[in-house]
């Protein structure tokens, strides 16, 4: 499944993570989701790759290769919360592992070059992409299916898990051009309407959101509910609001990265 990426270590700050590395082009950094790098999120990496950019894909928890499974997904998910990488509670105050992803994305950036950098981040790692606006080689945000804060209460139904400062250095971006996409599904409770909801208001038309009614999620999915729009829940069959959406995702990389 890996066998076409390098695998390879990036070291901020005395912290070294794996990362896999695989293209040429613009560097888009796929963040993957709970419980690691599946089969599902490489198949969509790949597509960012055939579609001419160079990925970062960087192992936060979890393994790399093995398909979910419920005792996988609860393994993953309890390193989440415990470690203090993650704040998963915490509604303006991103985690202490975007500033890895920040140095990351200007590595890749030195690395790959072009006009700057994309990154999409799914379910826990969803809204990183925001808290990564404050590196300016940041250009493509892309959150799928945004989960933390975990949406205990309706404050953090709507929190967009970044600081005070960080979202204010979005705001400043977004008023001067940049652009942020968000997806989801209309039933998924654990990324909230609400949230979609805040993003609108704090960033305006520079916020696109693209919210899937869930009968058009995978059933074959292992997911108990509609969730992971670009990877479990997503049907690889063109004209499938899911596979649109993945095309989308992959259009604004090339609107943000590549056009002049």
């Amino acid at each position: 499944m890996l066998s076409d990426y390098t695998p390879t270590e990036f070291t901020h700050e005395g912290v070294t993570k794996p990362v896999y590395v695989r293209g040429s082009g613009p560097a888009v950094i796929v963040i993957h989701e709970i419980p690691g790098i599946t089969p599902n999120v490489v198949r969509f990496a790949d597509w960012v790759v055939e579609a001419g950019f160079r990925v970062y894909m960087p192992l936060l928890v979890g393994d790399a290769g093995p398909g979910p499974s419920v005792a996988y997904v609860v393994k993953s998910l309890a390193k989440v919360c415990i470690s203090r990488e993650f704040h998963v509670l915490a509604s303006h105050r991103s985690s202490p592992v975007t500033d890895w992803l920040r140095a990351l994305a200007r590595h890749a950036h030195e690395e790959a070059g072009g006009k700057g950098v994309g990154a999409i981040g799914m379910c826990f790692s969803g809204n990183f992409a925001l808290s990564m606006m404050m590196e300016p080689v940041l250009m493509a945000p892309v959150l799928s299916q945004p989960s933390l804060p975990f949406p205990f209460g309706a404050e953090r139904k709507a929190a967009l898990h970044v600081s005070p400062e960080e979202l204010a250095c979005l705001k400043d971006r977004c008023a001067k051009g940049d652009k942020v996409l968000g997806l989801r599904f209309k039933g998924d409770a654990t990324s909230p309407h609400e949230r979609f909801e805040t993003l609108q208001r704090e960033l305006g038309d520079a916020f696109e959101g693209i919210e899937i009614d869930d009968k058009y999620a995978n059933p074959k999915s292992p997911e108990p509910r509609p969730h992971s729009v670009l990877t479990e829940d997503l049907i690889d069959e063109d004209g499938q609001p899911t596979k649109e959406a993945a095309k989308r995702v992959i259009a604004f990389f090339v609107e943000r990265l590549k056009s002049a």
